[in-house]
């Protein structure tokens, strides 16, 4: 699959799905907070808050920041690792899996909205 999309392009196609998920009233995720669900249902787990911190370069309290918000929306949660029960590992939910699987159909129908606009040359 090639994707040849201009910076233009590519903020636009952002744009699009965003608004999209802002019409829907879909959660109102920061980019720390996306990019963290995104890790935890796109990389192969287990995830832990360590790991978490080392892979997106931010704070271990960000990340339980991060987590905080996203347990509360019931898009991830927190277990007890049973290997080692000083440390938590942090999980996919249904909920989570719904709401990934609905942004992205955002994301292909803004990336349908963007070709169609290219080809009728609203994008330059």
């Amino acid at each position: 699959m090639s994707i040849d999309l201009s910076e233009l392009e590519a903020l636009d196609l952002w744009r699009r799905a965003i608004v999209s998920s802002v019409r829907l009233d879909a959660p109102d995720l920061t980019a720390r907070q996306m990019s963290l669900l995104l890790t935890v249902y796109l990389t192969p787990p287990p995830h832990t808050v360590r790991g978490l911190a080392q892979t997106l370069k931010v704070s271990k309290p960000a990340i339980t920041r991060a987590i905080d918000r996203l347990s509360d929306m019931d898009l991830a949660r927190r277990k007890v690792d049973e290997a080692d029960r000083r440390s938590v590992l942090i999980q996919r939910t249904v909920r989570g899996s719904v709401f990934l699987r609905e942004y992205g159909e955002l994301i292909v129908a803004a990336a349908r909205g963007l070709k169609n606009a290219k080809a009728k040359g609203a994008l330059a």
